[in-house]
């Protein structure tokens, strides 16, 4: 048996304790009997997600598929298929989980580590709990950018293209211009600065509409995008980590997170509890880690190789994390009509 392996065994037994007597072993035997494991949102190359997957399979003999999606995608799917459910288990970002809850599509489970989850990070009921957090970064691609932006307002000083995604739609994107407003003078209730900022780039014929995927980046069509870090950086690693710098603006971002849902209507429900169960112990952070994202769970030891792979923490000095989180929801429902009102109608 190889030591990972031995490792991943050892954290899920030590974790049984502090359940109630059966109920993680009673989870883990009703998951094996499933079998399988359906996730959206939660492809091999996002945070690592791969190992964890080869985990749960090697480990609890759990097969695995995913489809990608968007974080409000992931919620209409399962409130659109309801009793037909073909997932089990989704990740959204973290303004998503509350929204999810208000449609009544997911279903709660408080994972055994769930006292180490800090309350800013987490439902009350156990619906939904953030397991990582991401910094919006730029990755510039230097054969394509002469001179690599630093800041927000620097984007405006160059010739390059700005490549953002799906705004309105993707959490990615839409932090993205959270980052933008904390970095010029807006925050949660105002996003209009970032907006500005963008309809310039707009106006300029400098915003892209590709989006800022591996595949995008590796055929050299993403000049500058804007990231999670942990993307910026896995894709930066797996492409050429000498053609690309990844920056943390200086003027400001946002450090966020994502959350796993888990369907009410799964038809693997053990298997997907298992799964966030495995998420949010040591092993599993320290997974999502390697994928350079940051673990919710501060009392988790990183290996060095896995430290040395993250930005220096000097670079996060200006970012913050979301403080009024019923503004960033408010905010984010507006900004699809925000988004073709102030910026898009310049693309025409």
């Amino acid at each position: 048996m190889n030591a990972p392996l031995v490792t991943a065994l050892a954290v899920m037994a030590s974790l049984q304790p502090a359940l109630a007597a059966d109920s993680l072993a009673d989870i883990e035997k009703a998951a094996r009997q499933e079998g399988q494991l359906y996730s959206i949102g939660m492809p091999d190359s996002w945070a690592n997600w791969k190992e964890t997957w080869q985990q749960l399979g090697s480990i609890y003999g759990i097969k695995h598929q995913d489809t990608d999606m968007s974080s409000a995608q992931e919620i209409a799917k399962f409130a659109a298929e309801k009793e037909n459910a073909t997932a089990d288990i989704g990740d959204v970002g973290g303004a998503f989980g509350p929204i999810a809850v208000q449609q009544g599509v997911t279903q709660p489970y408080k994972p055994s580590t769930w006292s180490d989850i800090p309350n800013w990070a987490k439902d009350a009921d156990g619906h939904w709990m953030l397991a990582y957090t991401g910094t919006i970064a730029f990755l510039i691609n230097k054969d394509l950018v002469k001179k690599s932006p630093t800041s927000w307002v620097s984007l405006l000083d160059g010739s390059y293209k700005v490549t953002l995604g799906d705004v309105g739609v993707a959490s990615q994107a839409n932090n993205g211009v959270l980052a933008a407003a904390f970095a010029t003078g807006g925050n949660e209730k105002n996003l209009k600065p970032a907006l500005d900022l963008f309809g310039k780039l707009a106006q300029q014929g400098r915003l892209s509409l590709n989006d800022p995927t591996i595949a995008n980046i590796e055929k050299g069509e993403v000049e500058v995008g804007v990231l999670w870090d942990f993307n910026a950086l896995n894709y930066r690693d797996q492409i050429d980590p000498k053609k690309f710098d990844v920056v943390i603006p200086s003027d400001g971002s946002v450090m966020a997170g994502y959350t796993t849902l888990i369907n009410k209507w799964a038809k693997n429900p053990n298997a997907a509890k298992l799964a966030r169960e495995y998420i949010l112990s040591d092993a599993g952070q320290i997974n999502l880690a390697r994928g350079y994202a940051r673990p919710i769970r501060s009392n988790v030891v990183l290996p060095d190789e896995v430290k040395a792979k993250l930005l220096p923490a000097g670079q996060y000095a200006s970012a913050k994390p979301v403080t009024d989180h019923a503004a960033w929801e408010q905010s984010s429902k507006a900004l699809p009509r925000q988004w073709q009102e102030s910026v898009m109608i310049h693309m025409q």
